[in-house]
């Protein structure tokens, strides 16, 4: 899963892209390109303030889940910006990056796009941070790669339900062929801001805790992907990819894979979450091995947009409580 592929990196002037619904509105940050072979990768991290960056922070690398972008990072990255140097990817197809030369979006291939970003640009070990469908990737990441992951947390991870809840059937069948067209050409009707609010409503433990500027911000940029030419097939094959990852065997299976972690680990589940059921928090404490755990009632399943300061609170208790293994990490 490595790659020493150079990596070709285009930086951008700091913008002040839209904020996601949970993000701070007005924030800057700036966006990059990094290209590699067959695969271009958007990075979007926190601009600098004018103030010198404090010494000592350590990278992390933060990584979206299905139908979302590195945007949905923007309100956590600054409440830990004093002590982790972050930065956000957007996965092949998704936010500003376009898809991959190969067509590929299983989680094992995402998983290797975040390995052969860190190995390209050299930032590894980091605190590597996944929600969903991205922390299916990470959590991967983190049993492949040991040596690229300082500590891994994991919010709302798509890992395999026996029993998955009603809610998430409807985002499960857009992996069957066909499905996704089939609903683009049934709600063709549907403003961007009626497709938002859905989103939302399936996301957000308490959708009226979007702002009317960050549900404005959010509506542009569902506007903006729905014209790009691809945009239902990454969502389709995507979501084909993660339910595939479940029904893989032996050393693949993802459950086989989260007791391989070495990690210290964090899990953040939602007790409102309509995608991945809160129960499965209990699951995922026993695999992940020595694993901290916390469960948020009212939120649903972006945590990390609903409750950032709760989470960041929980990172921070995460990087005191291991400070040897960080180091060591550091030093490897």
């Amino acid at each position: 899963m490595s790659s020493t592929d150079s990596p070709d990196t285009r930086a951008a002037a700091p913008t002040v892209p839209p904020a996601g619904p949970g993000s701070r509105a007005g924030a800057a940050e700036t966006v990059r390109c990094v290209t590699l072979s067959g695969l271009s990768l958007s990075v979007r991290a926190p601009a600098p303030d004018g103030e010198a960056a404090p010494d000592g922070r350590e990278p992390a690398l933060y990584v979206h889940g299905l139908g979302g972008s590195s945007q949905n990072w923007s309100a956590l990255m600054p409440l830990l910006a004093d002590r982790l140097d972050g930065e956000a990817l957007d996965l092949p197809g998704f936010g500003h990056s376009p898809p991959p030369d190969d067509g590929n979006y299983s989680v094992p291939a995402q998983a290797r796009a975040v390995v052969r970003y860190l190995d390209a640009t050299g930032r590894g070990p980091v605190h590597l941070i996944g929600n969903s469908m991205g922390g299916a990737a990470t959590a991967r990441v983190a049993a492949a790669r040991p040596d690229l992951v300082r500590t891994l947390t994991l919010i709302s991870p798509a890992l395999p339900e026996l029993r998955p809840q009603l809610t998430a059937v409807p985002t499960a069948l857009l992996a069957v062929p066909g499905v996704a067209r089939l609903f683009s050409r049934l709600t063709r009707d549907w403003s961007p801001e009626r497709r938002t609010r859905e989103v939302l409503a399936l996301c957000y433990g308490d959708p009226a805790r979007v702002t009317p500027e960050g549900l404005r911000n959010a509506v542009d940029e569902y506007a903006r992907r729905l014209q790009l030419p691809y945009f239902w097939e990454v969502m389709e094959r995507s979501a084909r990819g993660l339910v595939n990852s479940y029904t893989l065997g032996g050393q693949h299976n993802p459950w086989r894979q989260a007791e391989r972690v070495l990690a210290p680990t964090l899990l953040v589940y939602g007790g409102r979450d309509r995608l991945v059921a809160p129960r499965m928090a209990r699951r995922a404490a026993a695999a992940f091995r020595g694993s901290r755990l916390l469960t948020l009632p009212e939120a649903g399943h972006v945590a990390m947009m609903e409750y950032p300061e709760a989470v960041a609170r929980a990172v921070r208790e995460l990087l005191d409580a291991h400070p040897d293994e960080t180091a060591d990490a550091g030093r490897s």
